[in-house]
């Protein structure tokens, strides 16, 4: 079973960008830290990314396969196989989240 994500948890665009993570969830922590919601949208800064010479970065990382047997209030918990999708500022898909430090004291599937 996959090890879920809280607010300790590292995530970051594939170009080395970090996400400045929150979470709308105030019931559910693993190692005294809240879990991260499928429905989170975490910003993200200091990406690097350019598309020839225009500067293009991740703003943003949307999320998708959020756990289906843990929920709070019917939203699955992020997992550390859930998929990021990192996206620009016309919203255009630039890679998929690198994350890492997921909890190991509460598992999902």
């Amino acid at each position: 079973m996959p090890a879920v994500l809280t607010m300790t948890s590292q995530v970051q665009c594939p170009h080395g960008g970090m996400a400045l993570l929150s979470t709308a969830n105030t019931l559910l922590m693993a190692d005294e830290s809240l879990v991260l919601l499928e429905s989170d949208i975490h910003p993200v800064v200091g990406c690097p990314f350019t598309a020839g010479l225009v500067y293009m970065p991740c703003l943003t990382i949307e999320w998708a396969a959020g756990a289906t047997s843990l929920t709070v209030n019917g939203t699955g918990v992020l997992t550390e196989t859930s998929i990021g999708k990192c996206l620009n500022a016309s919203q255009a898909p630039q890679g998929i989240a690198l994350v890492s430090n997921a909890s190991v004291s509460l598992e999902a599937v």
